[in-house]
């Protein structure tokens, strides 16, 4: 965890492959592999619509949750409330509090979501010593259909407005694009694709913009969506 605080704070971005992220959160091989992440993966199939899209778009599901610890405590799981994000940070759908379905208490409680939880904040408490954390889970599917892109980050390359975020894939399915970019000071520091379960980047949101290319269906005849977990960090 110290080698990735410290890359975090050298950069402000560090990208991990499925390897990685599984031997840097799950290093017993119990949370992220096998029967737990099977159905950590599944929920996915059981988010609900986004009714707040500004564009209209139909391409995108998700759940979210809230989590919070003071220093040396251990994150625990609030009251459901809404997702909040000035316009500063999201021009098309910021300035309003958006109500998304909530997490299940079985993923929220899971060991899946736990170890990923745990293991960025320890990441983060390497960056910010001694600090509290109110952190959000947000679980997001983004589908491809014919005639109509799925845009992963339909605000463009953005910050969050929070200290730090975990985005990690969770799976593709028949989808082409999806490819992140980040930036620092206006300038392309680094490209690349979330391809495979576990893929992941942590990232400084205050030192760099991060955004995601529309995504497309391969074979217009199947579905097509990719799936992501993003976890953001905001010190109490």
């Amino acid at each position: 965890m110290s080698d990735l605080a410290r890359s975090i704070s050298d950069t402000g971005y560090v990208p991990l492959s499925g390897a990685e992220t599984r031997a840097t959160f799950d290093p017993a091989g119990m949370a992220l592999s096998g029967a737990e992440w099977a159905r950590f993966a599944d929920s996915w199939n059981d988010l609900r619509p986004d009714g707040y899209m500004a564009d209209g778009g139909r391409y995108r599901l998700r759940r979210h949750a809230v989590y919070a610890a003071e220093p040396g405590q251990p994150l625990t799981r609030g009251p459901h409330q809404p997702h909040y994000q000035a316009r500063e940070y999201n021009q098309l759908n910021g300035g309003i509090e958006r109500w998304f379905d909530p997490v299940t208490a079985e993923v929220g409680e899971g060991a899946a979501l736990r170890s990923l939880l745990d293991g960025s904040r320890a990441v983060f408490d390497g960056v910010a010593p001694g600090a509290g954390w109110h952190a959000e889970v947000h679980q997001f599917r983004i589908e491809g259909h014919p005639g109509e892109v799925g845009k992963p980050t339909p605000e463009g390359m953005h910050s969050d407005g929070v200290d730090y975020v975990l985005v990690m894939m969770v799976g593709r399915e028949n989808v082409a694009g999806g490819v992140t970019g980040i930036q620092i000071d206006g300038r392309e520091a680094a490209s690349f694709t979330l391809q495979e379960s576990g893929d992941a980047v942590l990232l400084d949101d205050r030192r760099v913009m991060h955004g995601v290319t529309p995504i497309q269906p391969i074979d217009p005849a199947r579905p097509a969506h990719r799936d992501v977990l993003v976890i953001t960090f905001r010190k109490r």
